[in-house]
C-alpha cells in the first residue's frame, strides 16, 4: 500500500478496552512497526489531554483532543478552542436545571457531578462509554467533584440522564452551538453522549494534521468504535470500524476488525498493509 500513511486511533472501545489506559501489547507492537515502516500514528479521541495522558508514553507522532477541539502535531499545537465561559456557564446551569448527569472536561482535568458514582452504579452493562466513566470514577483517573471546577476553559461535556425529555430544554438553548452526540442505549439503561462544539469535530483535526503535514486524505486511515468517531470515519481515506462497536458506525465503514480484546487493530494494520 506504499509508505508514508497516517493512522488516527480512537482510544476507548477501539485502542484500549473502555476505560483503559494500557493497550494489548499486540496494537502496541503493530503501531511501532507501522511507525517504523514510515507511517505516523495519532490519538483521536473524546478523551481530553488529561484522561489521554497515560498513553502519551506509547510514542505518538500527535494527537485530535476532546473531540477535535485540542489538536497536536508532534510538539505543535494546530488548533485550541474550548468553549466560551458564558457557554461552559450556559451548558452546566440548562444541564443541571433538568437533572442531566455531566462532566466538564478542560485540558488539564475533568470535573464530574458528585452524584455521578451512585447514579452510574443502577445501570446495566454494555454500554462502552457508561462503562468507560464508571471505570474512571472507581479508579479516580483524575476526576474531580464538580464543586471544584474553578473556571478555566472547558471544551466538552459528557452527559447522562434516563429520559429524551430532559434533554428538550437544553436541545432548545444549545443545539445552535453543540452537537448533541448520543450514543446507542442498551436496555434498561441510560442516555448518554457528549455536548461537541460545532466549531469542530475529530475530521477537521484530521484535516488539520493533514494539510499541516502535506499528506492528502487518501493516505489516511481511521480506526473508531461509536458514533463520536463518525467524523473521522466519513474524512478519512479508509475507515475501520472494530467489531464491538456501533452498528450504525460499521454501515459507514470500509472495514470491520476483530474486537479490541482479539488483537482487532493489529490484525487491521495487518490485513491493511501498515505494518
Amino acid at each position: 500500500m506504499g509508505e508514508g500513511k497516517l493512522i488516527f486511533l480512537d482510544i476507548d472501545g477501539t485502542l484500549t478496552e473502555p476505560g483503559q489506559n494500557v493497550p494489548p501489547a499486540s496494537a502496541l507492537n503493530a503501531i511501532r512497526r507501522a511507525q517504523a515502516k514510515g507511517n505516523r500514528v495519532f490519538l483521536c479521541t473524546g478523551r481530553n489531554y488529561a484522561m489521554l495522558k497515560p498513553l502519551l508514553q506509547y510514542g505518538f507522532d500527535g494527537m485530535v483532543a476532546g473531540a477535535g477541539g485540542y489538536v497536536v502535531c508532534g510538539d505543535e499545537v494546530l488548533f485550541d478552542c474550548p468553549m466560551t465561559a458564558e457557554q461552559t456557564e450556559q451548558v452546566l446551569s440548562l444541564l443541571h436545571k433538568n437533572g442531566v448527569f455531566c462532566t466538564l472536561e478542560t485540558k488539564e482535568a475533568t470535573y464530574g457531578d458528585e452524584n455521578l458514582g451512585e447514579f452510574l452504579s443502577g445501570q446495566a452493562e454494555g454500554n462502552s462509554e457508561i462503562e468507560r466513566w464508571r471505570k474512571a470514577l472507581s479508579e479516580q483517573l483524575d476526576i474531580r467533584p464538580m464543586h471544584e471546577y474553578d473556571g478555566r476553559p472547558a471544551y466538552k461535556a459528557v452527559i447522562m440522564c434516563l429520559t429524551p425529555d430532559q434533554l428538550e430544554e437544553p436541545r432548545k438553548y444549545l443545539e445552535k452551538d453543540f452537537n448533541f452526540c448520543i450514543q446507542e442505549v442498551t436496555a434498561h439503561s441510560c442516555l448518554n453522549g457528549e455536548l461537541i462544539n460545532r466549531k469542530y469535530d475529530k475530521g477537521q483535526g484530521v484535516r488539520q494534521i493533514c494539510e499541516h503535514l502535506g499528506v492528502p486524505i487518501a493516505d489516511t486511515y481511521g480506526f473508531g468504535d461509536s458514533m463520536n468517531d463518525l467524523e473521522m470515519i466519513e474524512t478519512v481515506g479508509y475507515g475501520v470500524c472494530m467489531e464491538n462497536g456501533s452498528t450504525e458506525l460499521k454501515k459507514r465503514c470500509d472495514l470491520v476488525c476483530p474486537p479490541v480484546t482479539e488483537d482487532g487493530l493489529a490484525q487491521a494494520f495487518e490485513q491493511l498493509g501498515l505494518v
